[in-house]
């Protein structure tokens, strides 16, 4: 119990000295040793990784599910521990609904046979984007949240353990300045306090080498975790390619199933419109048969027959004008 004491009352003092240390340091009353840049550079970009990444997970999170209640609710069974329940997406839910009608209308009649194929091709869309949350939260959630959660952490955890040593060198150095000082003073005034000043200098003297030592010692272990910000750049590079693989095997599957049900909807307009095959204005716009267009040759051919005629054949044009006449006149 009396070595709890002492211990509690040995870290009780050293909290008060960082304190008041850290104190002086923001009114600019104390001086304050200044970190490595290189470090302090590393230790930057730490902090940015760690801001962006966030924002990307929350982002992410959004995309896959937009429902906040529905991401509330996904977040309390992961911090319970709990095994997230089944939740229909909005293109099943569609897809249901879609085939409960198609079956009450009728699935002998062409709506309701449409009905039935959308509700299944919304079935598909549905369990496709399934397959994409489900992905995304393995191959690029997982590793961010592996990098928010776990070496972010490690990294501030060096970096308290950095400022504490930091604080006792900068107190070190407060301590063997004053007694520099005390020293100087007792030399001209009193022998027998200058040898107590001399017993205080050499203690703080050895004070600060201690210090310094642990100092340099957890800024090396610092910058050993910080550096590990390459790596996870990298990781995260690649993680960012797997969700990129994973959106174009969505997509496609996507536009296979919609390409799908659009053949098949066409097909059943042609198959039950009786006019399709005849009036070419019921087709599709890519399945309507282009007239042949007469080439620009064939129309001057065209022209100078015309003209060929009205010159060599001038009496054979004034009768067909006057029969046209004399019919009007009948008429």
């Amino acid at each position: 119990v009396a070595m709890d004491l002492t211990r509690l009352a040995v870290d009780a003092g050293q909290f008060i000295n960082r304190a008041v240390q850290y104190t002086g340091e923001s009114l600019g009353q104390a001086d304050k040793t200044q970190l490595d840049s290189g470090l302090e550079e590393l230790l930057a970009r730490a902090d940015a990784t760690k801001t962006w990444t966030d924002q990307i997970i929350s982002q992410t999170e959004v995309l896959l599910q937009p429902n906040p209640g529905a991401r509330l609710e996904d977040r309390l069974y992961e911090h319970l521990d709990w095994s997230v329940p089944p939740r229909p997406r909005a293109h099943e839910v569609l897809g249901d609904q879609m085939v409960q009608a198609g079956l009450e209308l009728g699935s002998n009649t062409p709506y309701g046979t449409a009905l039935l194929r959308c509700g299944e091709t919304q079935k598909q869309l549905g369990e496709a984007e399934r397959q994409l949350v489900q992905s995304a939260n393995i191959h690029f959630l997982t590793p961010l949240r592996s990098f928010s959660e776990g070496e972010y952490k490690s990294i501030q955890t060096e970096r308290r353990m950095l400022v504490n040593k930091r604080l006792d060198l900068d107190i070190a150095n407060t301590r063997l300045r004053k007694a520099h000082e005390a020293d100087r003073e007792a030399r001209v005034k009193y022998e027998k306090l200058f040898c107590v000043c001399l017993c205080v200098r050499v203690k703080a003297e050895m004070e600060l080498r201690i210090c310094q030592s642990l100092f340099d010692r957890q800024s090396e272990m610092t910058r050993q975790v910080v550096e590990g910000i390459d790596n996870t750049h990298t990781n995260h590079m690649r993680s960012l390619t797997d969700f990129v693989e994973v959106q174009a095997s969505y997509f496609d599957q996507c536009n296979q199933h919609a390409q799908e049900l659009h053949k098949q909807l066409a097909r059943s307009v042609c198959s039950s419109d009786h006019v399709c095959s005849t009036n070419p204005q019921s087709l599709p716009a890519d399945q309507i048969p282009e007239l042949p267009r007469p080439t620009e040759q064939r129309l001057k051919q065209q022209i100078v027959q015309v003209v060929s005629t009205k010159l060599m054949f001038p009496h054979l044009q004034r009768s067909v004008m006057s029969q046209t006449s004399l019919r009007q006149q009948m008429h």
